[in-house]
């Protein structure tokens, strides 16, 4: 069974830093795009960054120039460095990753999603 597993939420005080980690596992053939994703009580779903296969990154305009993706391919890991945190960064994130994985008959497309983890940015 293919699982995205985030970890490294919690709370911190404004202008600290966190990592957060998401772990894939599972019968997996490629990782393609993956991406970050936030929700605030009462708001939304948000993108929070996106990183291709090769490595090019975007990320949303409220948090660029503090929030950095990369992944990590050989370990199947996606990551988020969080620096410079705010209040209004308090959400609970979640990593999305459009895989493909081992069917029954042969490989499927898959949008797979974690179970998020929260993040309290809060003095």
């Amino acid at each position: 069974q293919v699982q995205l597993v985030e970890s490294g939420g919690g709370l911190v005080q404004p202008g600290g830093s966190l990592r957060l980690s998401c772990a894939a596992s599972g019968s997996i053939f490629s990782m393609n795009a993956m991406g970050w994703y936030r929700q605030a009580p009462g708001k939304q779903r948000e993108l929070v960054a996106v990183i291709t296969s090769g490595g090019s990154t975007n990320c949303a305009d409220s948090v660029k120039g503090r929030f950095t993706i990369s992944r990590d391919n050989a370990k199947n890991t996606m990551y988020l460095q969080m620096n410079s945190l705010k209040p209004e960064d308090t959400a609970v994130y979640y990593c999305n990753a459009d895989l493909v994985v081992a069917g029954d008959d042969g490989p499927i497309y898959l949008d797979a999603w974690g179970q998020g983890t929260l993040v309290t940015v809060s003095s």
